[in-house]
């Protein structure tokens, strides 16, 4: 054999090697899966707190304000009627007893009624009162799936709903949403 003979087959041999290698290396990359079968899709609810103000027109009673404060037309009038009962009971110097004692009497009445009555006396008003409420409702908040790849059973959470499959890239599940999803 001559050299070049030899060289040519430590060449084509070396060849050989690396196209085998290449072959091997190209027939793993295209034995990985490409997808991961979906098993199940549970949606993720998550419960949201908002506050919101709630308000509403409230009747008010309050005591109406005092005209008569020291109560004077109650104390006179009653006077009056009291003396005119006692000047109507007795005679001389008893009648005019017994007219100071009812005018006294009648005084104090009046002025009692007077304030008995100023105290019942309301006003009625409407107020707007208003509180604070939180409503709560259910926002989703992603889906929890189950997959199977290379025979194992896996769960992953994505932002949006997969079909029966996902996407495998460099060996892993890829859980980037689809464009347009």
């Amino acid at each position: 054999m001559d050299k070049s003979m030899i060289k040519g087959v430590v060449i084509g041999g070396i060849a050989m090697v690396v196209l085998g290698a290449g072959a091997v290396g190209g027939y793993q990359t295209l034995a990985k899966p490409k997808e991961a079968q979906v098993l199940s899709v549970k949606e993720v609810m998550t419960t949201v707190s908002t506050p919101r103000e709630v308000c509403e027109n409230v009747a008010v009673q309050r005591q109406a304000p005092v005209k008569d404060e020291h109560r004077i037309a109650g104390t006179v009038v009653g006077g009056l009627a009291g003396g005119l009962l006692g000047s109507t009971i007795g005679k001389g110097s008893g009648k005019t007893v017994a007219t100071v004692a009812g005018a006294a009497a009648g005084g104090y009445a009046g002025n009692q009624v007077q304030k008995n009555m100023q105290k019942n006396d309301t006003v009625t008003t409407t107020e707007r009162r208003c509180r604070t409420v939180n409503e709560k409702s259910q926002k989703l908040s992603g889906y929890d799936v189950t997959y199977r790849l290379d025979g194992q059973d896996a769960t992953v959470r994505t932002s949006f709903k997969p079909g029966a499959t996902l996407p495998v890239k460099d060996g892993k599940v890829d859980t980037t949403a689809p464009s347009g999803a």
